[in-house]
């Protein structure tokens, strides 16, 4: 294969039709790690919407248990990604999604807006840190995919392009960004997380790129300083680095999933998608972790 091979199968098919493919050869083949960074980040600024960051703080989930918050989001979303919206898997993550938001009453704006997070913040990403930009053949079926979930899990009002994604995204955080002590401390949590991702003086480096990468009204909202300028340049500068080295590199022949990162840690004995995230009802799970191998999804 050779670098664009992939780049010409998604200009092949059609984002209208196809939307699912094309979005898991970009997710898996094109920019794994990439895609994964950026949706932690798109879930990460909607803590900066107060009656959002307060009720994750308030549950309790996302300040005690940030690990298994993450592995439970991250494998839930890629059992949808990996098997499609109408498999068996599919419909058992989107299900679980839907009971847990169920549990809540939180506004459909609300749920619109980090619905659009998922649409606008891997473009910016990608288009800023990846080896290439994404074509407007990615965009398009990205947008057509997160419609398509969206409408699964009964939000009204979706945009229907990828512009009024952005401005819905843009418009929403200018009118709620702000701070709240609850967000906060769910913000702490997840950079506590990310850093832990690193041995031992490379997560507080970690935790200060991250705080490089966010944009000034994201840390504002939180109310984290500014990093020095020249700090915040050369972070952004070595990401870029990145994008032009893995544009050396040969394509990726088989696909990466989320599920296999070293991040998604919480699971070394399998898991089961009807088991993950929260029963805040007290229903229980299911039954207990299965004994499959180890990211099996099953």
């Amino acid at each position: 294969m050779r670098r664009y091979d992939w780049l010409r199968r998604i200009h092949r098919l059609d984002p209208d039709q196809d939307y699912h493919e094309i979005y898991g050869i970009s997710t898996t083949h094109e920019f794994p790690w990439d895609f994964m960074q950026a949706l932690g980040f798109a879930l990460y600024r909607t803590y900066a919407v107060p009656s959002i960051g307060r009720l994750l703080a308030e549950t309790g989930e996302f300040t005690a248990r940030p690990q298994k918050r993450y592995d439970d989001t991250v494998l839930i979303l890629d059992a949808i990604g990996e098997h499609g919206m109408e498999s068996e898997q599919g419909r058992t993550a989107i299900r679980r999604m839907n009971q847990m938001h169920r549990a809540y009453d939180i506004p459909d704006d609300d749920l619109r807006y980090v619905l659009a997070t998922f649409v606008v913040v891997p473009k910016r990403w990608i288009d800023d840190y990846g080896w290439r930009k994404l074509s407007p053949h990615e965009v398009r079926a990205s947008t057509n995919y997160y419609r398509a979930l969206g409408r699964r899990m009964n939000i009204s009002g979706i945009p229907e392009t990828y512009a009024g994604f952005e401005t819905l995204m843009d418009d929403y955080e200018r009118r709620h960004f702000a701070y709240d002590k609850g967000a906060f401390a769910v913000s702490e949590a997840t950079l506590d997380l990310m850093a832990s991702f690193y041995p031992g003086p490379f997560g507080a480096a970690m935790r200060t790129a991250s705080l490089c990468l966010m944009d000034p009204p994201l840390r504002a909202a939180f109310g984290y300083q500014d990093p020095p300028g020249a700090v915040q340049g050369a972070v952004r500068g070595g990401m870029r680095l990145r994008g032009r080295f893995v544009r050396l590199l040969p394509p990726r022949r088989t696909p990466h999933h989320a599920r296999e990162s070293r991040n998604v840690r919480g699971y070394p004995n399998g898991y089961r998608v009807a088991d993950l995230g929260t029963f805040p009802n007290g229903a229980g799970c299911p039954r207990g972790n299965s004994q499959d191998k180890p990211g099996a999804g099953q």
